[in-house]
């Protein structure tokens, strides 16, 4: 081993040693940065995650020796930097945080390079320069992979409302076949009841359909109209969300209120559907939120379940966490139906369960003190969230998990999802109990 081999694996104990006190700095940055919103709300660990695993993947480049130790080391700062965007962007941060984040990462780093060089007198300009340089790529990579990952999302989710804009155009042509039918009825009733052309061009003025052909279409019609309708309001509403045109309007509520004026409101399609609506949740829980964005999540992700669900029940429920997460609240929608996979938005949702699987590992991980890179997960983990099922989508159902997804960016929400297929699913909102500007 060269002598400035020996140095940066003394260095990279001396980081090691280090990393609980990098990360207090780092986190202390990230709260004082205004422009760090959706952090403020996650607990220690959650918004830790993966960056413990970023600085120990530095600690290993540095101990390298070989060129299989320095490739094995870049596998798992990709991973790990990969795994970072994917939770950043199921907690709701936006591209820039992500990147701003990591930049604060970045200038804690290189602010202990410099003491490092100051107090050990062993260093020499060499091998610091070298572990600069390292940093310097490592700190590369996790951003472009990081934000690949980002984007990779957000093209799912992208995906997602394309495939409900397909939907849409395929009902319209069904509509145009209908009333394709409908003048072909009406042109062949004219036909037998008419003797001569001028009556039949009089007739053709005021043309009925049969009321055999009026009963098949007028329903079917009715059906179309009320799903476009929906559908063009979910459009109108993403789009609202996406351009920035909406804000927070944040003000105590009392959430149990709120939950049972809901389930109140849907109640009607569980009678018809013969489902059993359960509300599980304390008499009165009084937090600070936006109680109209709160609605349409909820109401949103409570329709879908009673859509989708055939047999047994849904079950709202709300309150504090029992985990000792005393930072925020849950909101919980779970059912008995099919599984996300025979519903909309499947890739989107999918998405959201590995991240949330990924997520609670790393929960517990931190829990036992100990530092999990992501391609250490076991060899199932995805393999969990396979389903051979052909996906059955309705209109507007992509788009109605993203609005969700938005909503709760505004919020500074987090959303976790859990799916077995034909057990059911069950959607988690993690929400703030308290907000710098209420």
């Amino acid at each position: 081993m060269s002598p400035t081999q020996v140095q940066l694996s003394a260095l990279a104990s001396i980081i090691g040693a280090r990393r609980k006190a990098i990360m207090v700095v780092w986190r202390s940055m990230v709260e004082a940065d205004p422009k760090l919103t959706a952090g403020a709300s996650l607990p220690h660990a959650q918004l830790h995650d993966h960056i413990p695993a970023l600085l120990v993947d530095y600690e290993r480049r540095l101990q390298a020796g070989s060129a299989w130790q320095r490739a094995k080391a870049e596998d798992e700062q990709v991973a790990d930097a990969a795994a970072h965007g994917l939770h950043r962007w199921q907690q709701g941060f936006d591209l820039g945080e992500v990147t701003r984040e990591l930049g604060r990462l970045n200038e804690c780093v290189v602010a202990e390079l410099e003491s490092c060089a100051a107090a050990e007198a062993s260093l020499t300009q060499a091998a610091m320069a070298e572990a600069r340089q390292v940093w310097a790529g490592l700190y590369g990579v996790a951003v472009s992979t990081s934000t690949s990952q980002y984007f990779k999302l957000q093209q799912i989710e992208a995906a997602s409302h394309v495939k409900d804009l397909e939907l849409a155009l395929t009902a319209l042509r069904e509509l145009e076949t209908q009333r394709a039918q409908l003048w072909q009825q009406a042109a062949h009733d004219l036909r037998g009841n008419l003797g001569v052309v001028a009556t039949a061009t009089a007739g053709l003025t005021s043309t009925r359909a049969s009321d055999e052909a009026r009963a098949a279409f007028v329903p079917f019609l009715a059906r179309n109209v009320r799903a476009l309708h929906r559908l063009l309001e979910d459009v109108t509403s993403l789009a609202r969300l996406q351009g920035g045109q909406e804000s927070r309007s944040l003000a105590a509520i009392d959430a149990s209120l709120l939950m049972r004026e809901i389930g109140e409101s849907v109640q009607p399609l569980a009678d018809e559907k013969r489902l059993e609506l359960r509300l599980d949740g304390p008499a009165s829980w009084q937090v600070p939120g936006d109680a109209v964005k709160t609605r349409r999540i909820v109401q949103n992700l409570l329709l879908n379940a009673l859509r989708y669900t055939q047999h047994g029940s849904v079950n709202l429920s709300w309150g504090p966490i029992d985990s000792g997460d005393e930072a925020r609240w849950f909101i919980q929608i779970a059912d008995t139906g099919p599984g996300f996979h025979a519903g909309p938005g499947s890739a989107l949702a999918g998405a959201l369960e590995f991240a949330t699987d990924r997520s609670r590992a790393m929960d517990d991980d931190a829990r036992l003190g100990a530092v999990t890179h992501a391609n250490e997960a076991p060899a199932d983990a995805r393999a969990r969230h396979e389903d051979s099922r052909p996906v059955h989508q309705q209109r507007g159902e992509g788009i109605g998990l993203s609005i969700v997804k938005r909503l709760c960016e505004m919020l500074d929400a987090t959303i976790e999802v859990d799916s077995k297929p034909n057990i059911g699913t069950t959607f988690r909102i993690l929400l703030p109990r308290q907000y710098a500007d209420v």
